[in-house]
């Protein structure tokens, strides 16, 4: 996701992830602030990792990637502090990938001269994921993330790491082909159709370097990279069932690449893609379901300052094709919306019903006064409804959080029950919420189809005040509920143990943020270092016995600050871990994966020695 920077009407929407809210000091808290069922005494906290027999498992440093970029970044190194190293010569890769070293690829044929690079490029961070399981196969999962050249440059395309054993070992890995020939590939999100083939939806976009580093996104001139394809794409890549090489995509539809929609003009930006794929093939009454393998794809196209929600639908078929997409269809908004309307997160309930939260932030104020509220579909798609308003007047964060440069992420997360409760399958939204200065994950639902909603909770239950955020939830067949998020409850590791050391907290010298007044490097410094935790309910969101508390994710806390992605430019202030990680259950044997962010070297298998960003799959037993 990208970042709108709501400061100039000049800076291209192209840059947005989500809008930005400059907080200030709430005259209410949110009235879910402080209700934390469980209470915030949770003495147990840093070992209930080991506790509940977590196991992490760093994923994307087991093998060497490279492609050949379309645009050089190599102009830009800002080590030697937090660990960058500039863009490096592909060493040879691991993957069985196409590098792009025998040729350009096919969407890079019309670049402009200078374009694009003239040799391959080794992948080094991996930022922003998502996981998925595959309903015929609970051993087959693919995650998927940025897979980043640059981070100085902000320059990756999406790559993808499979499992076929439950996670035990991820023996394919590589970019994701097909649209090489644009700048970037952002955003990673994939679902599978009930195949097994595995959809990929792909956001491309377009810029070139300035001097200083920073993106220019102006088309028709020579310095445009590829005049040949559209400035922005929302597009897919499906991998078939049974795919075994990292190579094996299907990139086009009707001849070219499977574009879904192109925008060509800066004020048209497409951006915030999601999807999810109707898997059911009876409904509950035993009848056939009539949008089994409906694929609903959906985005936002800012207007500069406004987005505005689209929603386009096709039928997966077998073989890993699909039926052409359907024209983009603007979805509903809620009565007297802002006009700022962002975060789609698509989910189907087991009567077909589509079901998407959309987030909105108030232009006319400031882009502060969040609220969301909730679409629905009864016909496959084809006709949309406002179903209900689940939280309004939130407070929502600002464009960096304390202490550190990593910016602001997807706020809330959106997910549906598979178990009735009363006549209806529950909905749930979970947010974050700064109204009390610092970020607490806040959890509400409603039983009645999205009319009403319960009144919130707080998920997150430390006793110090400091930030969690970017909370991802799931649910299991019994009606489980999942919440995970990034928390900073633990402080950084202390000067001279080893956690420091494998930390590479040394490598932290020179802190950006300017309202940053602790340690350089920040040894044992509070709201700073990063783990991530989860938290399971009832369906009624209730607790559960002998899981009442938050459980740590990570076996070791990281570094944000280390080889972060610059997303606007090699020398400003904001930088990126990811702006939501994944979060999915496998009913088959009863557990929760995440996969998120860490700069850790665990010193196992190939380590993580240059403290660059990778992704670790943590794996819990679900009660």
């Amino acid at each position: 996701m990208r970042k709108l920077r709501l400061i100039s009407l000049a800076i291209p929407a192209i840059l947005a992830a989500s809008f930005s809210v400059t907080p200030t000091a709430a005259a209410v808290l949110d009235p879910g602030v402080g209700n934390v069922i469980q209470g915030t005494h949770n003495p147990n906290y840093m070992n209930s990792v080991n506790a509940f027999g977590v196991t992490n498992q760093f994923v994307t440093n087991q093998q060497v990637s490279c492609y050949r970029p379309e645009v050089s970044a190599a102009a830009f190194n800002d080590g030697p502090n937090d660990g960058y190293t500039g863009e490096s010569a592909c060493p040879g890769a691991t993957t069985g990938e196409n590098t792009g070293a025998g040729g350009i690829y096919p969407t890079q044929q019309g670049s402009n001269p200078g374009y694009p690079m003239k040799a391959p490029q080794m992948v080094k961070d991996h930022s922003e994921s998502d996981i998925r399981v595959d309903p015929t196969n609970p051993m087959h999962l693919i995650g998927s993330s940025k897979w980043a050249v640059s981070a100085e440059g902000y320059n990756h395309l999406l790559g993808f790491y499979e499992s076929f054993d439950g996670g035990q070992t991820w023996p394919v890995q590589g970019h994701i082909p097909g649209y090489e020939g644009w700048t970037d590939n952002t955003d990673p999100i994939g679902a599978f159709d009930g195949y097994g083939n595995y959809y990929s939806f792909i956001l491309g976009y377009q810029f070139y370097y300035n001097g200083n580093g920073s993106h220019n996104y102006n088309i028709g001139t020579p310095k445009e990279p590829n005049p040949a394809e559209p400035a922005e794409v929302v597009a897919v890549a499906v991998r078939p069932a049974g795919s075994t090489s990292a190579t094996q995509w299907i990139t086009t539809h009707g001849g070219h690449p499977d574009f879904v929609a192109t925008y060509d003009s800066i004020g048209n930006e497409p951006d915030k893609q999601w999807m999810t794929i109707d898997t059911n093939k009876f409904l509950p009454d035993g009848t056939a379901n009539p949008n089994y393998n409906n694929v609903y794809l959906m985005w936002v196209d800012f207007h500069f300052l406004v987005p505005l929600p689209f929603v386009s639908v096709s039928k997966a078929l077998a073989n890993g094709t699909h039926t052409d997409w359907s024209a983009p269809l603007a979805l509903p908004l809620a009565p007297h919306s802002p006009q700022g309307a962002t975060y789609l997160l698509p989910h189907v309930d087991p009567n077909g019903v589509v079901y998407t939260s959309i987030t909105n932030f108030n232009p006319k104020k400031g882009f502060c006064c969040v609220s969301i509220f909730v679409d629905k579909s009864v016909d496959g798609g084809k006709t949309w409804t406002v179903a209900g308003t689940a939280v309004d007047s939130i407070t929502g964060p600002g464009l960096i959080y304390p202490n550190t440069t990593f910016r602001d992420g997807i706020e809330n997360t959106f997910g549906v029950g598979p178990q009735l409760v009363g006549a209806h399958y529950p909905l749930y939204v979970a947010y974050e919420d700064f109204s009390a200065g610092v970020d607490n994950i806040l959890l509400t639902a409603s039983y009645d189809g999205g009319a009403t909603w319960s009144f919130p909770i707080q998920v997150n239950d430390n006793a110090s005040a400091v930030d969690e955020f970017q909370p991802n939830l799931t649910t299991s067949a019994s009606g489980t509920v999942s919440v995970n998020f990034y928390d900073r409850r633990l402080a950084c590791p202390a000067m001279g143990t080893t956690e420091a050391t494998n930390a590479g907290i040394a490598l932290d010298q020179t802190n950006q943020n300017p309202d940053y007044k602790g340690p350089t490097p920040p040894y044992g410094a509070a709201n700073y270092c990063v783990n991530a935790s989860i938290q399971f309910y009832t369906p009624t969101l209730g607790l559960i016995s002998g899981y009442n508390h938050n459980i740590r994710l990570t076996q070791h806390t990281w570094d944000p600050q280390l080889n972060a992605l610059h997303p606007g430019s090699p020398g400003g202030e904001e930088t990126f871990i990811g702006d939501y990680f994944g979060n999915i259950v496998v009913d088959a044997t009863a557990t929760d994966y995440s996969t998120f962010v860490s700069t850790y070297n665990d010193n196992k298998g190939n380590g993580n020695a240059s403290h660059y960003q990778q992704q670790v799959v943590a794996t819990i037993g679900i009660p």
